[in-house]
């Protein structure tokens, strides 16, 4: 919330009070085929006292905002967050079915209108509500698995089969320390026995202190040749107001510490090779790189610079807009592993088909793209940020195997 003026804030409190006078409006439409006065007045106090309740709450947290000590700030923004989305969304598509009912309806008698259009209404708005409580209470932490098969020419034979686990976008802040949920996650990427472990970036939402105790569950990671990792935009601690420079560093180099600590090898716009039988691929990293209003911090070119003999190269960068801008048809960079857009916890996929209002955003937000045999994957995300919870969108796993062409 900090990042919006009073004015946005107050503007949003406003909308959600509209709603809520047009939802109740129609509410009523319901309620008057109920024959208890007590239960109907009962229904109408509540419904008031949790709109007037949630304005106050956010109104009072945008003013207070600056005075709360970080470690509550983000849990009280993710639960109003949380609050808003699933008060909000169901009850605009309450209000927008019901008109729409009672507005074209020319086929039921008006006694069957009264009684049914206020019943569809209601199932319309209640539909939503128990999609979005299941996404946050249930699939935030229902971690998926998604396995992968990419063929190349110039893969070397010897890494013929290379298992590759790539995660993303942890927000360990989001956890709120709760270890065991992670402990799951960790316990699924070790049964699939990785070669490589590839993390790239938002291991934190703002602030060093969201890593404490966090080592112990990420040290259980395990891949045979290693693990690797890079720097999202949230890692640097520009969403946050700090009292100095040095305090912001300080921050920045106790996150980047932590890759030491969880035997992670953080790559800051370098690169590193892995021989086998005397062959090699290359494992680039570059630092954030994102369009604007997103900092670029990443240097591609000089992660390169000691790699440009290796045939196959894999490129680790957080936000996947990189690989239109710098990767695609601009280098031999045959797969690049990116996260960044958590697909916007929210999503419509059935088999092939997935859409999500992300897509309007950034052309490439889930799963695997390729261009002339160069190939792209974002991740899904681990954790999450903001709405605390996952719609059509899981946490995501992904093992991803590497084979030479046939």
């Amino acid at each position: 919330m900090r990042s919006y003026s009073l004015f946005t804030i107050l503007l949003l409190c406003f909308a959600i009070f509209i709603v809520d006078v047009f939802a109740f409006y129609w509410l009523q439409s319901i309620t008057n085929l109920i024959s208890s006065t007590f239960l109907t007045n009962t229904i109408h106090v509540v419904f008031w006292v949790f709109t007037i309740g949630l304005i106050i709450s956010i109104i009072v947290l945008k003013l207070r905002l600056d005075n709360i000590d970080p470690r509550r700030k983000q849990l009280l923004i993710s639960s109003l967050y949380g609050l808003t989305i699933s008060s909000f969304i169901p009850k605009i598509i309450f209000v927008i079915v019901i008109s729409f009912l009672f507005f074209t309806n020319y086929v039921l008698s008006e006694r069957e209108s009264l009684l049914f259009i206020p019943l569809i209404g209601l199932f319309s708005g209640f539909l939503p509500f128990f999609v979005i409580a299941y996404g946050v209470f249930k699939s935030i932490y229902n971690f998926k698995t998604y396995h992968l098969k990419i063929r190349f020419k110039h893969l070397p034979e010897t890494f013929n089969g290379l298992k590759i686990v790539h995660i993303s976008d942890l927000h360990l802040g989001s956890f709120n320390y709760r270890f065991h949920i992670l402990n799951r996650a960790v316990s699924k990427i070790n049964h699939l026995k990785p070669d490589l472990i590839f993390f790239t970036g938002d291991l934190v939402n703002n602030y060093a202190w969201e890593l404490r105790g966090w080592s112990r569950v990420f040290r259980k990671l395990s891949a045979s040749i290693g693990k690797y990792a890079v720097l999202g935009n949230h890692d640097y601690g520009d969403y946050s107001l700090w009292n100095s420079k040095k305090e912001k560093q300080e921050n920045f180099n106790a996150i980047k510490n932590f890759y030491n600590d969880i035997d992670f090898n953080l790559l800051l716009n370098q690169s590193d090779i892995i021989e086998k039988n005397n062959e090699n691929i290359a494992i680039i990293g570059v630092e954030n790189w994102g369009n604007p209003p997103f900092k670029q911090y990443g240097d591609l070119y000089k992660a390169m610079n000691k790699v440009e003999e290796i045939p196959f190269k894999i490129l680790l960068s957080h936000d996947p807009s990189h690989w239109t801008e710098e990767v695609v048809d601009k280098t031999n960079i045959a797969l690049t592993l990116s996260g960044h857009t958590h697909g916007m916890q929210a999503a419509f996929q059935y088999k092939q088909l997935q859409w999500s209002p992300i897509k309007y955003k950034y052309k490439h937000w889930a799963g695997l793209y390729n261009s002339k045999n160069q190939y792209l994957h974002v991740n899904r995300g681990l954790g999450w940020l903001g709405f605390p919870g996952r719609l059509g969108m899981r946490p995501e796993i992904t093992l991803i195997e590497l084979h030479t062409e046939d």
